[in-house]
C-alpha cells in the first residue's frame, strides 16, 4: 500500500484509461439521491431534452472523462422483480449514457455463477479499486481505496464477467 492513497476525485482525473463501477444493491439511501428520488416517486420525470436540469457536476464530470479518451463503464446487479429504487435509477439512466457511461443491467438469478466482491467499486486503470461501503438500510458508510493487486484482479475479474452477461441499457426492460 502506497504511503499517500489517492482519493476518488484524484483518481478519476489521473486516469488513463479505464474506469468501471459495479453495483449490487436493490436500494441506496445517499442524502444528494433523497430530493430527487421522493420527486420521482411523485410523478417527476426529466426531460432528456433539458441537459441543463440534470444531475451536476457528476454528468459534467463522466463526460469531461470521457472526452479525455477513458472508457467508463457502469453494471448493476438487481433483483427481479425490481425495487422501486431501482426503477427510479432506471428512468434516470439515460442521462449516465448520454454523458458517455456505458451501462449494461444484471438480473441478479444470472450473477449466481460469478465470484463478487462484498461491496460496490470502482476500479480505475485496472489498478486502483475505491469500495463504497453501506449500511443495511441503504445509507453510505464511507470509503476505502487500495491498490492492492488481489483485490484489483478480483473486482477486474468480477466486473468483466457481469459484463459479458449483462444487458445493454436501452435493451433492458425493468420487471
Amino acid at each position: 500500500m502506497p504511503l499517500i492513497v489517492p482519493t476518488f476525485d484524484e483518481l478519476i482525473s489521473k486516469c488513463t484509461a479505464s474506469a468501471v463501477h459495479l453495483e449490487m444493491r436493490d436500494t441506496y439511501a445517499v442524502d444528494d439521491e433523497k430530493v430527487p428520488f421522493d420527486a420521482w416517486k411523485s410523478g417527476f420525470r426529466h426531460n432528456p431534452a433539458d441537459r441543463a436540469s440534470w444531475w451536476r457536476p457528476w454528468l459534467d464530470l463522466m463526460q469531461e472523462t470521457v472526452s479525455r479518451g477513458i472508457v467508463v463503464r457502469r453494471a448493476r446487479i438487481v433483483s427481479e422483480p425490481v425495487s422501486e429504487y431501482t426503477r427510479f435509477l432506471h428512468d434516470g439512466t439515460f442521462m449516465n449514457v448520454a454523458a458517455g457511461e456505458q451501462v449494461r443491467w444484471l438480473p441478479r438469478h444470472r450473477a449466481s455463477d460469478i465470484a463478487l466482491p462484498g461491496n460496490d467499486f470502482w476500479l480505475f486503470d485496472e489498478q486502483w479499486v475505491h469500495w463504497n461501503l453501506f449500511a443495511g438500510d441503504g445509507s453510505w458508510t464511507g470509503e476505502e481505496i487500495t491498490d492492492d493487486p488481489a483485490a484489483s484482479k478480483l473486482c477486474g475479474d468480477a466486473f468483466e464477467a457481469v459484463w459479458s452477461q449483462a444487458v445493454p441499457h436501452d435493451q433492458f426492460e425493468v420487471h
